[in-house]
């Protein structure tokens, strides 16, 4: 089951063209055409949008004069629906007591559902599968006992690692600085920055010896110094020359496959999540919003995805530019309308 928080209509309204069971027991979808309600992955012939009208649950499509479809039955919560969100649950508790995650046996035990059924029962409907999904809330968890001034190693213990080696092997391969880069707030870091021309304008780079952290336009030093304010900030020399060649290379022609060019960033875990969804959207295509949230297995979480777009340091490497409005036309970004049209243009990408 989805949560309902910043869903729109269209979002809806998507989720039940596509018959999507993760959205059950999120909404309502009223046909007043018809007079019933129903779940959002009801098995019923599609409606007419203009027949449909969307309720928070089924006791508000009641009072509305509806009653429930006797096909799927959105009056009552269904086995599988009851037993994922009991194992979310076990889920959370685990977590928030600092301890391991549950294995699959043990939630298999607790939902009454075999190891192998449970597990794409709950991935279908969260989108993660259990193993995936713990990690993702300890690694949260962590992030925000180190932004809240907890030591690094007591960060992982409080989270349930039982060593700081898990911690990085979980993460291991991820965007993102190091657990206490993230507690320093990159203290001690240097970068290194160029600015350098392009056919789309004068372009800032730059890296630590680690990857590629800023890449951006119309932007210098100063801008750079804002972004990193507790780092070393120092002009690149020859050693950066071949690192920001290859950069330049992708800006001139961003259809080209750019995942070779290392990158060293950070963010919150659902920011990383969704700057790791860009680099998975293949030159020349495009994705709104909500279809990129969908990539994440939260389709609800468009605006969130929105605002972890906006904080993307890297411009082309973390092609933020490949996400446009579902309503049509180039949408907004951080660099103007006009480098984005032209980035889209030389990847060929279509407009929604």
């Amino acid at each position: 089951m989805t949560n309902s928080t910043n869903l729109t209509d269209e979002d809806r309204w998507q989720a039940v063209l596509e018959k999507d069971r993760r959205f059950d027991g999120a909404f309502i979808t009223g046909v007043h055409s018809t007079g019933i309600y129903c779940r959002p992955s009801c098995p019923a012939r599609k409606p007419l949008r203009k027949n449909v009208i969307f309720y928070a649950n089924a006791a508000d499509a009641e009072a509305a004069g509806l009653r429930p479809c006797k096909r799927c039955s959105p009056n009552t919560q269904s086995a599988e629906e009851a037993c994922v969100i009991a194992a979310i649950a076990a889920i959370r508790a685990r977590i928030a007591q600092g301890k391991g995650a549950l294995t699959l046996d043990e939630l298999s035990d607790l939902t009454g559902y075999s190891p192998t059924h449970f597990q794409r029962l709950f991935k279908r409907t969260v989108g993660l599968s259990p193993a995936a999904f713990a990690r993702a809330l300890r690694e949260e968890k962590v992030r925000e006992a180190l932004g809240e001034g907890v030591n690094v190693t007591d960060a992982l213990y409080k989270a349930g690692y039982s060593t700081p080696s898990r911690f990085y092997a979980d993460t291991k391969g991820r965007l993102g600085m190091t657990a206490s880069d993230w507690a320093n707030g990159g203290e001690g870091k240097r970068v290194y920055w160029s600015v350098i021309d392009t056919s789309l304008g004068a372009m800032l780079v730059a890296a630590t010896e680690k990857g590629v952290c800023c890449l951006a336009f119309n932007e210098g030093e100063a801008e750079l110094r804002a972004r990193f304010p507790k780092a070393e900030i120092a002009e690149a020399g020859s050693d950066f020359k071949a690192l920001f060649d290859q950069v330049v290379a992708a800006v001139e022609e961003p259809a080209h496959d750019n995942s070779h060019i290392p990158l060293d960033v950070h963010g919150t875990a659902f920011q990383q999540k969704c700057w790791e969804a860009l680099r998975q959207i293949p030159g020349g295509e495009t994705r709104s919003y909500g279809e990129q949230a969908a990539m994440l297995g939260n389709p609800k979480a468009s605006r969130a995805v929105g605002s972890a777009n906006g904080a993307n340091n890297i411009a082309v490497l973390i092609p933020c530019h490949r996400v446009v409005p579902a309503s049509g036309g180039v949408g907004g970004y951080a660099y103007g309308p006009e480098i984005k049209a032209e980035l889209l243009k030389r990847e060929g990408g279509k407009l929604l």
